[in-house]
């Protein structure tokens, strides 16, 4: 990003850890927008779907109009990072919806929600993410998804010790069931920030 104007990245603002992410961002030198209208999608380099309740984001994004502008701009490319209920939100297929749930999809992946239980039953893990260096990543698991079926153009960056796939990747997203940000760990959004990088090229 040398010799360049910093990209500018927005977070879903509606609901879920949207400070968390946007410290990190702005660590990393990064612009950061909270968004909470389809008029701030505008002028985006990339976008962040924060951990939260998935159902209540579902319903906040089609009670303010802004579902189908906002499964536009994934469908259209802008590279997104989806955490925990972020990956819900870009995932095609949910297994334990509740009535009516609908996802943006554009992610070719089928999740199972709260798959480790209740808030609880939340617990921290050290996960290797593919394409990150150093010592794994200190995360918390909160009624955490798990990826149950992956499709074509995804790629499985991170499981657990049983298997469970706790991330993929596909050219323009990165969904992981864990929340990188409650760390402050930053390699995770480091990561995204390359895909920014390359849809900028």
């Amino acid at each position: 990003m040398a010799g360049s104007s910093p990209p500018t990245i927005g977070i879903l603002a509606l609901q879920g850890d949207v400070a968390e992410h946007e410290a990190l961002l702005r660590r990393l030198g990064v612009n950061t927008v909270q968004v909470r209208r389809t008029d701030q999608f505008e002028g985006l380099d990339g976008l962040v779907l924060p951990g939260g309740e998935s159902s209540v984001m579902d319903k906040l994004l089609r009670l303010f109009g802004m579902k189908e502008p906002l499964a536009a701009l994934v469908r259209g490319g802008v590279p997104v990072l989806g955490t925990c209920a972020g990956l819900i939100l870009l995932a095609d297929d949910i297994e334990g919806a509740i009535a009516g749930q609908e996802t943006l999809g554009g992610l070719d992946v089928r999740v199972k929600r709260n798959a480790f239980g209740s808030q609880v039953e939340s617990r921290e893990e050290s996960v290797v993410v593919r394409g990150i260096g150093g010592p794994p990543l200190d995360v918390a698991l909160i009624r955490a998804p798990i990826v149950t079926r992956v499709g074509e153009g995804v790629d499985v960056i991170a499981t657990l010790d049983g298997g469970e796939i706790v991330g993929v990747e596909n050219s323009t997203m990165i969904g992981v069931s864990f929340h990188p940000e409650v760390s402050g760990d930053d390699r995770l959004h480091s990561l995204f920030l390359q895909k920014v990088a390359e849809s900028q090229r």
